[in-house]
């Protein structure tokens, strides 16, 4: 790979990010978040933001081996401690709609070997301190989109066979063909797939399904879904009205449980990279929407840490559809990055759903998206369960029910 052509194909990849993801229009604030090593990516980014008409673009630095000094010297009582001007950021953004782009590169492994507890601490202030914005996000006040960046830490779990150089090559070919760069004209690529799931969705909420019953290998899980929930698919619109991507790549189509009638078992089938760790051999036994058991073969101690974050950090906040053969599952390639592996399979989510899973949600309080089924937590975390093995069908109100999927596949 010739550097003109990879520079080529990273300036398309900012132009697609920031025109089609994220949507910047005249005098928009833009806020981008990136880890150090992405420079160059961070500075074509922000030229497409001001070609876009952008007023103010804010970079906000990432640097993985400052965290895990933090985590290796503060102590668990530092760690929780929530510096003032993450608030303040965290409220600027909300109040002046900044266009968020986050840019996911870090190793799926950088932490651990850390303490657990220390990584959940760590985790529960940054949820504390964006909490502002994370109210924003999950009811699309503002517009947000993650995309994803090769770093060798990253590229060297997925491609372990190859040298630094290589694999990180290999990784960034792999992203921009999930992202559609390689195709003769990526805007219109893009059309065609927004317009695909869009139709998917349309489909799916005309029946209204009361609930869902999944059968696969170790699988036999029931969810309820509330009433007048909404699918949806691609896009979103943005408080203003503005269309935006939230996840580039996406394969997926998804709403909200009702969050107290989930029942049975499910394995994943992918492993979860998780505050940099990962986590593999997960499975999960739900009653009455908690999560009861739960196991996995590596990163337990984590993932209970994760369960206890609050009351909601135990049920479910989101049901998503992925068709197996979708060209990321395809690939065979599994990245320990949840923003590409969750659009290889069916995936669910711990934590919190978005209010615009259901008809008026974006107006109601917490206490109100509880009653109406959707969940509230601080935490929002997917994790895999399809495959080629996998059988969904819709069960309606009158006893109807639907094929949805079969064989991994829409039905």
């Amino acid at each position: 790979m010739e550097d003109k052509t990879f520079l080529e194909q990273l300036k398309k990849y900012a132009e697609l990010a920031i025109k089609i993801g994220l949507n910047v229009q005249k005098n928009d604030e833009v806020i981008i978040t990136i880890a150090i090593d992405q420079a160059t990516l961070a500075h074509l980014l922000v030229e497409q933001a001001y070609l876009a008409g952008a007023r103010n673009v804010i970079l906000q630095w990432q640097d993985e081996q400052k965290r895990r000094l933090d985590l290796t010297y503060q102590t668990e009582t530092e760690l929780k401690q929530v510096a003032s001007f993450k608030n303040d950021l965290s409220h600027y953004i909300v109040d002046n709609r900044v266009k968020r782009l986050t840019v996911m590169s870090s190793d799926p492994q950088a932490l651990a070997d850390l303490d657990p507890r220390k990584i959940s601490a760590a985790q529960s202030a940054s949820s504390s301190g964006t909490r502002a914005v994370k109210m924003a996000t999950e009811n699309n006040w503002l517009s947000w989109t993650i995309i994803a960046a090769a770093s060798p830490a990253w590229a060297q779990k997925v491609f372990p066979d190859e040298n630094s150089e290589t694999s990180t090559q290999h990784l960034w070919q792999e992203i921009f063909k999930a992202v559609r760069i390689d195709q003769e004209d990526p805007l219109k690529a893009w059309q065609q797939q927004k317009e695909k799931l869009i139709a998917k969705a349309k489909l799916l909420n005309q029946y209204q399904f009361d609930q869902l019953h999944y059968v696969a290998p170790d699988t036999d899980l029931t969810i309820g879904l509330p009433k007048n929930h909404i699918w949806e698919a691609a896009s979103s619109l943005n408080k203003k009205g503005e269309e935006f991507i939230p996840n580039m790549p996406t394969e997926e189509v998804f709403t909200a449980p009702d969050a107290k009638r989930v029942n049975g078992y499910v394995r994943a089938t992918r492993p979860l990279s998780y505050a940099g760790t990962v986590i593999s051999g997960m499975a999960f036994t739900f009653e009455r929407g908690h999560v009861i058991k739960v196991e996995a073969e590596q990163g337990l101690q984590l993932l209970k840490q994760l369960l206890k974050t609050d009351s909601g950090a135990s049920m479910l906040g989101e049901v998503a559809l992925v068709p197996n053969p979708s060209p990321i599952s395809q690939s065979g390639i599994t990245f320990f990055n949840t923003l590409f592996d969750e659009n290889a399979a069916n995936h669910l989510a711990l934590g919190a759903a978005y209010p615009f899973s259901i008809a008026g949600g974006s107006k109601m309080n917490q206490l109100q998206l509880q009653l109406a089924g959707l969940n509230v937590s601080q935490i929002h975390v997917d994790f895999m369960i399809g495959s080629e093995n996998m059988s969904i069908d819709g069960h309606t109100t009158d006893g109807q029910v639907v094929p949805i999927f079969r064989s991994g596949d829409w039905a």
